[in-house]
């Protein structure tokens, strides 16, 4: 069974001309093992709630996911879809693609990030769990992973996270092969792996991973151990290959005619390539139909459980927000819009959660030990811990990235929707994980404070200046920056309903003014952007602006129609939003035969498309400092009077 997958593997490869061939041909035994005696899945309902979430960390070597799918019965993953192995329009891609393929999990290939979100994976099924018993949430996430994954700095955070929360359900085979693309591992590791998952909380052995008793033994006993588990399975890449086993050599290239027939040979394996003999692929397919029972049992309790707890958990494990979240989100925007209180967003963003925590239950904060500055954290919230799975907010630490991934594996678990904070600089520390959110169109909520040289005193290091142009660079990410508490609502609200996409809501430190005071039940930053202030007479210059600069184009207003310059203000609290909306009503919002300047305390870079060539910009062009931020706005030339300069400067 296990040469079937090697064979598989071996003969895609050739077929693309392209490809690992190394990874599934040593880690055959292990996944076999692992597939026919422990996960519980189902080839008829790939997303079926309660099922075990494998995750091929070592994403490189897709061909051992697509061979098991295809041997297990999984309908679409046919023959032909094996031999189209990296082929456009294949359901095999170079590496595994969520809901791209059926049965995989998570779209995986940049090393460390599979096994850090399977700690969210884990920790999402625990804590649902804890909500709806063992009835409906009684799963473990099984996780592949490779000397890349353990090497890469956030497999560190994520693994530590885990082992504090004691994650008994995640189990982790390392596929210990000893081999990296430039050669031996000795080249530039020479760590003790069990040792340091041990100093980190885990349960960790190593094994024989071509002994099919010695993994079956080690994966029983991980699953009776009060910690998650690490098991080293000592293997010999390109298994089998007479002159490529163990050696880089079949890591990441073809094997070659020759080298695959002597792999023929070797492993005794007589069948055409693409071909699997019939008394093999029914072993397998057996296998596939393990779970049926216990498939059909679950569905059982699920339609007895009671109607409302029922509803609830179809509903979360769907997406869907709750019906009341646009009314609740309303009574907030008018008792803002009442009390025209001067508020930092973030701590507007608090006050939003503390109706969100109640009116969206399934939503689960979390901060990488910024709580206090990011304000993520309602009042009614309790803490999750390794005790308790029972609360909705993480204390992630200082693990930014670490934070990211296991955002990205509850939203993938589905059932939760979680955020995280920290300040918008360290976004940098998060990106690699918000990319992978992006990619696989999954809903994760990043609350980054602290959004400009407004954080005053901290400096340089704290105060991003390119942040909100690089976010704003990746495809399929809303990055809000909300003017006023009434924005930042609104801001929530669409973050929680774009459930194909991740949000960013950048926030303030220092205090705003509210920007609308009259109420509408239209969730005006809906459309991305839109006049929050009209011209007295026929409009010469538009105004756009964001967050915090909202204020500065007000005043550069009051003073331009005060010389008989009549000036609009348009807040653009999320561009992506707002490049989707009809031509027509672009052109009517930015009034293009109108002077345009655009006011941001950030970099220039992306606004030119919406002031033209020959509009303004009035933001940082350098680095930020340390002082006071009303002195830093002065230095910087971010003021009221800088507005009114540009404009007249271009009439």
């Amino acid at each position: 069974m296990a040469n079937a997958i090697r064979a598989l593997a071996m003969d895609a490869v050739q077929a693309a001309n392209s490809g690992h061939p190394g990874m599934p041909m040593g880690m055959a035994d292990v996944a076999t093992v692992l597939f026919t005696k422990f996960m519980k899945f189902c080839p008829q309902d790939p997303t079926w709630a309660d099922r075990d979430r494998f995750v091929l960390s070592a994403g490189h070597g897709s061909m051992l996911q697509y061979a098991l799918l295809h041997l297990l019965g999984y309908e679409d993953m046919t023959i032909d879809q094996i031999r189209n192995f990296r082929q456009i329009g294949s359901l095999t891609p170079g590496h595994p693609e969520v809901d791209h393929t059926p049965g995989v999990e998570m779209t995986t290939g940049p090393l460390g990030q599979g096994i850090s979100s399977s700690v969210g994976m884990a920790l999402a099924e625990r804590m649902l769990n804890a909500r709806y018993g063992d009835d409906l949430v009684d799963h473990y996430t099984y996780v592949i992973a490779s000397d890349g994954d353990l090497m890469e700095g956030i497999s560190h955070e994520a693994i530590s996270l885990a082992g504090h929360l004691k994650l008994s359900r995640l189990i982790v085979l390392f596929d210990d092969n000893g081999i990296t693309i430039d050669g031996s591992l000795d080249l530039s590791e020479s760590g003790d792996q069990i040792a340091r998952f041990e100093a980190a909380g885990w349960d960790a052995t190593r094994i024989d991973g071509h002994d099919p008793a010695a993994i079956a033994s080690a994966i029983a006993h991980a699953k009776t151990t009060n910690k998650p588990s690490m098991i080293a399975c000592r293997t010999k890449i390109g298994f089998g290959a007479p002159t490529k086993e163990g050696t880089a050599g079949s890591h990441g290239a073809p094997l070659g005619d020759d080298e695959i027939a002597g792999t023929r040979k070797a492993l005794g394996w007589t069948s055409a390539p693409f071909e699997i003999p019939a008394s093999v692929l029914d072993g397998w397919r057996v296998a596939g139909l393990r779970a049926a029972k216990d498939r059909a049992a679950w569905q059982k309790r699920l339609e007895d459980t009671p109607e409302a707890t029922r509803a609830e958990f179809e509903r979360t494990q769907m997406g869907s927000p709750p019906n009341a979240l646009h009314a609740e989100i309303n009574k907030l925007k008018r008792q803002f819009s009442d009390e025209k209180k001067e508020v930092a967003t973030r701590k507007a963003s608090e006050n939003v959660l503390n109706t969100l925590a109640d009116v969206v239950p399934e939503l689960v904060g979390g901060s990488a030990d910024l709580t206090g500055s990011n304000n993520t954290r309602a009042k009614s919230q309790k803490p999750v811990t390794a005790d308790d799975f029972a609360g909705s907010y993480i204390h992630y630490g200082i693990r930014e990235h670490g934070m990211a991934a296991a955002m990205n594996g509850m939203a993938l678990h589905k059932g939760l929707i979680p955020y995280g904070g920290t300040f918008l600089v360290f976004s940098d520390y998060c990106r690699p994980s918000i990319r992978l959110a992006a990619l696989m169109q999954r809903r994760a909520i990043y609350v980054f404070s602290h959004d400009s040289i407004g954080l005053g005193e901290d400096g340089p290091t704290h105060q991003p200046v390119e942040h909100l142009a690089a976010l704003r660079a990746m495809p399929n990410v809303n990055v809000f920056r909300p003017a006023d508490a009434i924005e930042t609502a609104e801001a929530w609200e669409l973050a929680l309903k774009a459930t194909d996409r991740p949000s960013i809501i950048a926030l303030t430190r220092q205090n705003l003014v509210t920007a609308r005071t009259k109420h509408t039940d239209e969730n005006l930053s809906a459309r991305g952007g839109y006049e929050l202030v009209p011209a007295d007479g026929e409009a010469k210059a538009t105004l756009i602006a964001t967050g915090s600069e909202i204020g500065i184009a007000i005043a550069a207003r009051k003073t331009l129609q005060a010389e008989g310059i009549p000036t609009r203000v348009v807040s653009m609290p999320c561009q992506e939003l707002f490049d989707e909306q009809p031509e027509g009503y672009r052109d009517d919002v930015l009034r293009r035969k109108t002077v345009r300047i655009a006011i941001e305390a950030g970099v220039e870079m992306g606004w030119t498309k919406y002031v033209g060539i020959k509009g303004g910009f009035v933001g940082m062009t350098g680095f930020g400092a340390s002082g006071p931020y009303k002195t830093l706005y002065e230095q910087f030339g971010i003021t009221s009077d800088a507005v009114a300069q540009a404009v007249r400067e271009r009439l």
